[in-house]
């Protein structure tokens, strides 16, 4: 059997042949001008500033480890079982520790808290695709719109919180 025949590409190399030499080049200097450009537009963070994403990140975090701490008080189950009182802790000491570092503006913080929201957004849009009714969809979506912002915010006040002073 014979090769098919195709037309030559401009630009088309021979199977096995190197690409040519500044093509991958260019892409990556298009790519670190726009990243340069975008550096340029960021303003470092005045002493004692805290941008509003990290603010909202704070008070979130804290209100989570208030009401674990007050839910695991109350008795609520967890999947009709008492959850142990060290995993509550635990949970409750996690999101404090990222509130307060939140609070002051702490870079681990705010990756910390952001590693929180990625999961939560999977495990969100994970039960949305097994949601079974209407009121389990509902909280799905309900779940990923109040921590997609959140998420996409904190992201350009992570870039403010790690650029040095100029």
């Amino acid at each position: 059997m014979g090769k098919r025949s195709r037309k030559a590409r401009s630009g088309a190399r021979p199977a096995g042949a190197a690409p040519a030499a500044g093509g991958a080049s260019r892409g990556y200097a298009r790519s670190r001008e726009r990243n340069d450009a975008a550096r340029a537009e960021l303003e470092p963070l005045a002493p004692g500033e805290r941008p509003l994403a990290v603010t909202i990140a704070a008070v979130v975090a804290l209100a989570i480890a208030v009401a674990n701490l007050v839910l695991y008080l109350a008795g609520f189950d967890v999947r009709g079982e008492d959850p142990t009182a060290g995993g509550a802790l635990v949970v409750c000491g996690v999101f404090a520790l990222a509130a307060v570092g939140m609070w002051r503006v702490k870079y681990w913080a705010v990756i910390g808290f952001e590693v929180l929201l990625g999961v939560l957004l999977v495990s969100a849009a994970l039960s949305l695709m097994l949601a079974s009714n209407l009121s389990a969809a509902v909280l799905s979506v309900a779940v990923i719109a109040a921590s997609g912002p959140l998420f996409w915010f904190l992201i350009r006040a992570m870039a403010r919180i790690q650029m040095p002073d100029r």
